[in-house]
């Protein structure tokens, strides 16, 4: 498994702890990082970087990500699938580093991996309808984070 996938899987299963139980990210990560001994520091940075971009945005991530999910609100969509799509939506609109067709591929395979049956199939619905708004979502977070 490729460092970058392995350090999505690694803040997927952080934000969903922290998400159901509100333990501190920093422990949280020290945990997951403590289960494999042979994480190299990229894995490690990458993780951090994604927890840590997407923890102070969520409940904006949220109202974009519920905006092209209207059927699904999102305190009833799955705490799995809901970081997916946090995480995704963070890398590809937020972040920018991460290309968007490489950052829904991501997503899908770990929605195939974490979620149920049917979450690669929303995740991607979820995914390709914030795509057609990448530039938009971007700006809209500019404007967001230029008034914290």
């Amino acid at each position: 498994m490729k460092s970058r996938t392995i350090a999505r899987s690694i803040a997927l299963r952080a934000l969903y702890e922290i998400d159901q139980s509100s333990h501190e990210p920093g422990l949280v990560l020290e945990n997951l990082w403590d289960l494999d001994d042979d994480l190299d520091e990229g894995v490690r940075e990458f993780s951090l970087e994604i927890v840590t971009g997407v923890l102070p945005l969520i409940e904006e991530l949220d109202i974009v990500i519920a905006d092209h999910a209207p059927e699904w609100p999102m305190d009833q969509v799955a705490i799995i699938d809901r970081n997916i799509l946090r995480i995704a939506t963070w890398e590809f609109a937020i972040s920018r580093r991460t290309p968007l067709k490489v950052a829904i591929n991501e997503a899908i395979e770990l929605a195939k991996v974490f979620g149920s049956d049917s979450t690669p199939r929303f995740v991607n619905g979820v995914l390709g309808s914030l795509a057609n708004k990448e530039e938009e979502i971007y700006q809209r977070f500019v404007r967001y984070m230029q008034g914290l």
